[in-house]
């Protein structure tokens, strides 16, 4: 299993516009192939917004991100004020 961990730093005051963009992206996101969750969480003091995305495999991740990075792009522009930020992690999960 894989994680992808994306950031944004948006200008003050725009929450709602990051809440906005998780209340997007999920449809689009959960029907993908090979999309397991997702989290989103964030820092209202600070302007950081997270999403932590799990998938089965790196290429159902790095397939659902070149399809939806055109639009996610176009989505942030407007209210980020750096750009985002996407790391990409093996998941460790322990034995039982």
């Amino acid at each position: 299993m894989y994680a992808s961990l994306f950031t944004i730093k948006t200008a003050p005051g725009n929450r709602a516009e990051a809440e906005g963009l998780a209340d997007e992206m999920y449809p689009i996101l959960k029907g993908m192939k090979g999309f397991k969750s997702v989290v989103y969480f964030g820092d209202p003091d600070n302007d950081e917004y997270y999403s932590l995305y799990t998938w089965e495999t790196k290429e159902d991740l790095e397939a659902a991100y070149n399809l939806i990075l055109p639009k996610l792009e176009e989505m942030v522009v407007p209210f980020v004020i750096e750009p985002p930020v996407r790391k990409v992690y093996e998941v460790y999960e322990p034995k039982t």
